[in-house]
């Protein structure tokens, strides 16, 4: 049992779930503001089914005669808050919450295993990643490819429990996933390719509880999100410089310098912000929102404050613990909205 154990604890190590809370709660906000609008997907209306916004309609407007027959996709449900007084909440349900969890996880799950043993070489080179499970000899080739077949198939499995419409969309993921550890090998927009497949997320979701595609608000969440996490990565990058240059391998900050990769970091993070807003907006997203999305500018500012060129002592903080938090306010910001119809 001890053994088995360490395996499981070696895999945890490998695949890093903690780094889940990246993506993860950007695929929460894609599905709760995408179920408020799943209804209205045959029509293309772009409306919040909220009473605060539909308030130019008549005060006591009876939104639950909507919810008749078969108007709602089998991922929403309507819910009377008690204390939204007429108004009824779209949600996603539980089980439409529990596969897009699982989704994800297997999904990132099998990117990184990908990635790791892609960059097997490249990682044992470098000191700071010398020591992890597959340059290291830790991993037998067959575990390692076991794991990630049982990962893709959960990731498979959970695709088909949601709105049919995800299903065959289902390889673009994938084939991100595949293309990602090689494009470092011949450009520095690397970063930029891995936002994108950050930034799949809240569209994926959104897709997944049924809401229509030609809405723009996902498209721009996936774009704050592809722009957020392209910063952060060139922030991450800095660690690998000189690695980089010696083995050839692309990154912002060892092709043009880390100062300017820097202030890269800063033009995009500040894009992600004006992105979040304008997705609001168009989401129909009430004040928690936009102050979430403001406690968000805020740390990305302090992100950003605290790595220089002069000096990257904090680059672990401004990466993993204050983007984590960063994630999470921007969820909390959502639910909040969703909740409360502030």
């Amino acid at each position: 049992m001890g053994k088995v154990l360490d395996k499981v604890k070696l895999f945890a190590e490998l695949v890093k779930f903690e780094h889940s809370i990246f993506a993860l709660p950007y695929a929460y906000v894609g599905a709760l503001y995408g179920a408020s609008v799943a209804w209205l997907a045959p029509s293309g209306v772009w409306l919040r089914v909220r009473e605060t916004v539909l308030g130019y309609l008549g005060q006591h407007l009876a939104l639950a005669w909507t919810f008749q027959g078969d108007a709602l996709p089998p991922q929403v449900r309507p819910v009377k808050l008690p204390w939204a007084r007429d108004a009824v909440t779209l949600l996603p349900t539980w089980s439409a919450l529990a596969w897009i969890t699982l989704v994800m996880v297997g999904a990132r799950a099998f990117a990184f295993v990908l990635n790791r043993a892609i960059d097997k070489e490249i990682d044992a080179r470098n000191p700071r990643t010398a020591g992890r499970a597959v340059p290291a000899g830790l991993v037998k080739a067959w575990e390692l490819w076991l794991f990630a077949a049982a990962m893709l198939a959960l990731y498979l499995v959970g695709v088909w429990q949601l709105a049919p419409v995800v299903r065959p969309l289902a390889p673009i993921p994938l084939i991100a996933f595949v293309v990602y550890p090689y494009t470092k090998r011949f450009t520095n927009l690397c970063h930029y390719w891995l936002g994108m497949c950050l930034g799949l997320a809240p569209v994926g979701a959104w897709l997944a509880v049924g809401a229509p595609a030609n809405h723009p608000a996902p498209w721009l969440m996936g774009a704050a999100v592809a722009l957020w996490t392209a910063g952060f990565d060139i922030i991450y990058a800095t660690q690998d410089v000189e690695c980089d240059r010696r083995d050839g391998v692309h990154s912002m900050p060892a092709d043009v310098g880390v100062a300017p990769a820097l202030r890269q970091t800063r033009a995009v993070h500040a894009a992600t912000v004006v992105l979040l807003v304008a997705a609001g907006v168009l989401a129909g997203a009430g004040l928690p929102w936009f102050l979430g999305v403001a406690v968000a500018a805020g740390l990305l500012w302090y992100e950003n404050s605290i790595v220089s060129a002069e000096d990257l002592s904090r680059v672990d903080a401004a990466f993993f613990t204050t983007n984590g938090i960063i994630a999470i306010v921007v969820l909390l910001g959502a639910v909040a909205d969703v909740l409360t119809g502030v």
